[in-house]
């Protein structure tokens, strides 16, 4: 009886000991740990929204600079302004139309300007273009252009090199393969770079 009373006693004090320590393990736990082991838990993969898909080519239809798009295959209605628009084939007509490169015809009383290459008409008060190389027909008051294979019929006409016909008040170029009809004309890199009425380039 004595060992049997010996050994139940060595195991209540072996049980208490022990649960003493776990207790005291539990305690001693950060509570950081806790949220981060929850976190874990319940970690879920963030899906973010699709994005939402604009078909922007081609618009066929622009007012202004609604809608801003780089190409415009169609009409614009440039009122009061369009410069959005960079790559625009088809109709241009209101006050004030710009684009990068444009094919077509250009109607606005105020001003065309292509900054780049420009293949049709422009018809206003200032026209402008940087290339015309392969076809182009300037009208208005005031017309410049970088080059051009075309006319020009205005009031003042001004270009770098030209092949074609200018006609107006005053027509400058600097090389020209064509004509020049007007009260003053010059061709800066020709024989006789000033002629009156009729002047020459070839």
């Amino acid at each position: 009886m004595k060992k049997l009373f010996t050994l139940a006693a060595v195991a209540a004090m072996a049980f208490s000991v022990c649960a003493q320590e776990t207790s005291s393990k539990e305690d001693d736990r950060d509570p950081l740990d806790e949220t981060e082991e929850e976190e874990d838990a319940l970690d879920i993969t963030e899906v973010e929204p699709p994005h939402k898909e604009v078909a922007a080519w081609p618009v066929f239809f622009a007012v202004g600079n609604v809608p801003e798009t780089p190409d415009l295959v169609g009409f614009r209605l440039t009122i009061p302004y369009s410069d959005k628009q960079e790559n625009v084939t088809g109709f241009d007509i209101g006050f004030w139309g710009r684009a990068q490169y444009f094919e077509g015809f250009m109607l606005n009383i105020l001003r065309n300007d292509v900054k780049d290459q420009l293949s049709g008409f422009q018809v206003g008060l200032y026209n402008s273009a940087d290339r015309a190389d392969l076809f182009g027909v300037q009208a208005g008051l005031w017309n410049e252009a970088g080059s051009l294979r075309g006319a020009q019929v205005g009031l003042a006409n001004i270009v770098g090199q030209m092949q074609g016909v200018q006609v107006g008040l005053i027509n400058r170029a600097e090389d020209l393969n064509g004509f020049q009809i007007g009260i003053v004309n010059v061709i800066r890199n020709a024989e006789m770079a000033f002629c009156p009425i009729l002047n020459v380039g070839f």
